[in-house]
């Protein structure tokens, strides 16, 4: 009986010295926080509240080459990546894409031109100053959480007891591209990316590690979405081969760039111009 209670108090001993350790970090600034950055595609194109149209029945015209616009959707004022690392992020997307020969231009946006305004008008707006026929819209959601470790709480020695902090420090990073016609408002496609990542550092480098693990953290999620957006992309392109979900034509001077993609273009116009003048397919049985 007696060794039970010994285990008894043994254990109340012990949570309440944790609640005491606990409170003691707490005071002195050292407790676990959860802390992120975020920005909602939702709440910037839809600001009233309002639900998103139904769309089904809504065909896009695409006039090729495509003259598209990419940005950040605007987030927490004065948290997260600054706008110069932004406009990096971007422009490596961009670069994975210009040389697609049915885009004739990627303009990135300063996130600083979609906080004048949001909903739909705000992005007519932007889409009429650089002549954009598209605009691809990167939202995002990133947690930090920050947990004292046990590991390497304290160390006795001959003089008492000597703390050393240590943090670890959890960075899940989420980024959503969602690719709009201006003119129709429809949602062509999107591609998602994701990253986790987990660091450990001392007290005196907790704040530079965050920033650090933040940084790469949406670097790698930029990278995973731009690899899902090739293949959402690749995928549309086949849906409007096959399932001919936007009506596209050509501007004038651009012959379609040779590639595959535009002699199945020029299949699924045919028909069209056929009806127009008239004509029709002659086999050659007939």
């Amino acid at each position: 009986m007696r060794n039970r209670w010994s285990v008894i108090a043994g254990l109340l001993f012990s949570v309440l010295l944790l609640t005491a350790c606990s409170g003691l970090w707490q005071s002195l600034g050292y407790d676990s926080s959860r802390q992120g950055v975020s920005s909602s595609l939702v709440d910037f194109l839809y600001p009233q509240g309002e639900k998103p149209p139904e769309q089904d029945q809504v065909i896009p015209r695409l006039k090729l080459p495509l003259r598209v616009g990419l940005a950040f959707v605007p987030g927490n004022l004065h948290k997260g990546l600054s706008e110069g690392r932004k406009v990096e992020l971007l422009d490596q997307v961009r670069q994975a894409f210009e040389q697609r020969d049915f885009i004739a231009k990627i303009e990135v946006i300063p996130e600083a031109y979609l906080r004048q305004g949001r909903g739909f008008d705000t992005v007519d707006q932007i889409a009429r100053l650089y002549g954009l026929d598209v605009i691809a819209l990167v939202s995002y959601d990133q947690v930090v959480y920050t947990e004292d470790t046990a590991a390497s709480l304290l160390y006795w020695t001959i003089v008492g007891a000597y703390v050393i902090k240590g943090s670890s420090n959890d960075v899940d990073t989420f980024v959503d591209t969602a690719v709009f016609d201006v003119a129709s408002r429809k949602l062509l496609f999107r591609a998602p990316g994701t990253d986790h990542l987990e660091a450990s550092s001392t007290l005196v480098g907790t704040v530079e590690s965050v920033r650090k693990s933040q940084e790469a953290g949406f670097a790698n999620a930029m990278v995973d979405m731009t690899r899902n957006l090739e293949q959402s992309l690749d995928e549309f392109v086949q849906r409007v081969k096959q399932e001919q979900v936007a009506e596209v034509s050509y501007r004038k001077g651009y012959s379609g760039g040779g590639g595959a993609i535009d002699w199945v273009l020029l299949l699924l116009l045919l028909p069209l111009l056929l009806a127009r003048y008239g004509l029709r397919v002659i086999s050659p049985r007939s």
